[in-house]
C-alpha cells in the first residue's frame, strides 16, 4: 500500500470535466444527470483501500444530510491487479448498504480520474452549479482524520458544503486528502503522475 497526498491539477473555478460512466444501478451517468443539484461532490474512491473505506460513512452522512448536493463516488482502480475493486464488488457494497451515495460509478478507462487530476483514494472534488455548469469550489480532504484509524475532529467538507449552499465564499486553502495511490494500469499513468 502506497499512501499519497492529493495535489491540485484543477484550479478553483475550473469547469468539471464531463464523463459518461456506468453506475452500480446499471444506468449510465454524465454531469448532466446531476444538473438539478446546487453542488456536486465527486470523490475518487475504491472498494479495497483502508483510507477510502474509512470515509464511506462520512460520504453516506453527507449524502443523507444534503439534498441539494449530489455525492458521487468514482472507482478508477485497475481491477486486474486489485480484484476487490471490480464492478461486481461495487454493486455488492451498494446492495448491502455499506455505500449509500447518489451514485457509485466505474471509470474503466481511467480517463476521468486523469482529467480530474486524481492522485489517491479518497480524492474529493466539490463543484458548485453555476448556471448549469459545475465549477470547482474546493479540492481537498473530507475531514481532518488523515489515517484510517483516526477519528475526525472537524468535518471540513461539510463546512465547505454549508458555505456553497449559503452562497458564501468556499475556502481555497488546499488541505490535501491522503489515501492509497490510484492503481493505474501500466501505460495509463497521467502526465502529472510522479508517484
Amino acid at each position: 500500500m502506497v499512501a499519497l497526498d492529493s495535489k491540485d491539477v484543477l484550479e478553483p473555478g475550473d469547469e468539471a470535466p464531463d464523463f459518461e460512466l456506468r453506475g452500480t444501478d446499471g444506468e449510465s451517468y454524465s454531469l448532466g444527470d446531476f444538473s438539478e443539484y446546487e453542488g456536486l461532490l465527486v470523490v475518487f474512491t475504491c472498494n479495497h483501500c483502508p483510507y477510502a473505506k474509512a470515509k464511506f460513512e462520512e460520504m453516506n452522512r453527507l449524502a443523507e444530510e444534503y439534498d441539494d448536493i449530489a455525492v458521487v463516488g468514482i472507482n478508477p482502480n485497475d481491477e486486474t491487479e486489485y480484484p476487490e475493486d471490480d464492478f461486481e464488488t461495487m454493486v455488492e457494497r451498494v446492495e448491502e448498504g455499506t455505500i449509500q451515495w447518489d451514485a457509485y460509478l466505474r471509470d474503466d478507462e481511467q480517463t476521468v480520474a486523469a482529467e480530474y487530476g486524481a492522485m489517491c483514494t479518497p480524492d474529493p472534488f466539490l463543484f458548485a452549479n453555476r448556471d448549469g455548469t459545475f465549477r470547482l469550489a474546493y479540492h481537498g480532504r473530507l475531514d481532518d482524520a488523515m489515517n484510517p484509524d483516526d477519528d475526525p475532529e472537524t468535518r471540513e467538507m461539510r463546512d465547505h458544503i454549508e458555505n456553497l449552499l449559503a452562497n458564501k465564499p468556499v475556502s481555497n486553502d488546499f488541505k490535501p486528502s491522503r489515501g492509497c495511490s490510484i492503481k493505474w494500469r501500466e501505460g495509463n499513468e497521467p502526465d502529472y503522475w510522479d508517484a
